[in-house]
């Protein structure tokens, strides 16, 4: 039981000494350009198509695109190269809204099956 406790005690200390799950700050900004980009493109190609699925890739394929660019183009200057890190940051976050929105757009409203406590339809 002694060695249980031990473990455990191990176990669960481990990610606080390791950096293994360390998200920098610069990830965090892709990530959120990434949910950016992938919401407004999302929005605006359901709003003109009303087809989910279509805004769906057109969303997730907006902010993975524009996540390749921005490393395209810092893999140019001096000093930079490609960072495939930032490029899943930015394509996660666009995933993430994409998905977000794919549940939540569009869905009609159910009608109320409580139609006893309907004030409006009362009559003594």
């Amino acid at each position: 039981m002694n060695i249980m406790i031990k473990f455990a005690f191990i176990l669960f200390l481990a990610p606080l000494i390791s950096n293994a799950q360390f998200i920098s700050d610069d990830d965090k900004l892709h990530f959120g350009a990434g949910a950016l980009i992938s919401g407004a493109t999302y929005t605006f190609v359901y709003t003109k198509t009303q087809n989910k699925k279509k805004a769906f890739w057109m969303s997730l394929g907006a902010s993975a695109l524009a996540g390749l660019t921005k490393e395209i183009y810092d893999s140019t200057k001096k000093g930079n190269k490609f960072d495939t890190g930032e490029l899943v940051a930015t394509s996660a976050g666009g995933l993430t809204v994409s998905i977000a929105l794919e549940i939540f757009v569009g869905r009609k409203k159910r009608k109320s099956t409580l139609q006893c406590c309907d004030v409006r339809k009362y009559r003594p």
